[in-house]
């Protein structure tokens, strides 16, 4: 998949550099994190997502907080390249969310993760064009929700622009109930490594 993805040349204003592969996560993880896009400074740089940028440094702050460990979960984006203007990240497009469905559909089908968790409205977005739903960040963030046979939990990005909105304080309390949850959803898969 990885390879298949990489050969994708679709969406014309993408940065094309496509983070997908090993540095994701295991597969069979329990749990997957759907982040926005990768980030000019961190995953398109990096290739391993939510790392080498603020957001990144962030978002192991939270794992951290949740009693997570990276290495046991699954991490994927709502695009997989990098969308920019003008030499910055920009949200991605609807039209470049959808063009990116099927390869995050393929992912969700190839991991099975139990517990999907959205970071940001982005996130959330890519969910409803896999399978629909009508689900709200500012309603649902933080609550574990029904949603194509699994449990999804819509929460805020982890960046730092994201404060103005959801304070870091607050991500860190719902990263705790998330801790929570995550281990009670998953207390009964033995072999799901986020026990």
């Amino acid at each position: 998949m990885a390879a298949r993805v990489r050969e994708c040349t679709v969406c014309s204003e993408m940065h094309h550099v496509h983070v997908l592969g090993p540095a994701n996560g295991p597969l069979g993880a329990g749990l997957m994190f759907i982040g926005e896009a990768p980030g000019r400074l961190g995953a398109a740089r990096t290739g391993v997502p939510f790392s080498g940028d603020q957001s990144g440094l962030r978002f192991q702050r939270l794992l951290q907080a949740a009693g997570l460990r990276r290495e046991d979960v699954f991490i994927t984006n709502a695009v997989l390249c990098n969308p920019l203007r003008g030499g910055r990240n920009r949200p991605p497009r609807a039209g470049e969310i959808a063009c990116c469905a099927a390869w995050l559909r393929a992912q969700i089908d190839l991991v099975r993760p139990r517990l999907i968790v959205t970071l940001g409205v982005a996130a959330l977005d890519a969910t409803r064009a896999v399978a629909t739903h009508d689900y709200r960040l500012a309603c649902d963030a933080g609550r574990p929700l029904p949603w194509d046979g699994r449990v999804l939990v819509p929460l805020y990005h982890p960046s730092p622009r994201t404060a103005g909105r959801r304070p870091l304080e607050r991500q860190v309390e719902d990263f705790q109930r998330l801790g929570l949850m995550a281990r009670t959803a998953l207390a009964a898969d033995p072999d799901s490594p986020c026990r």
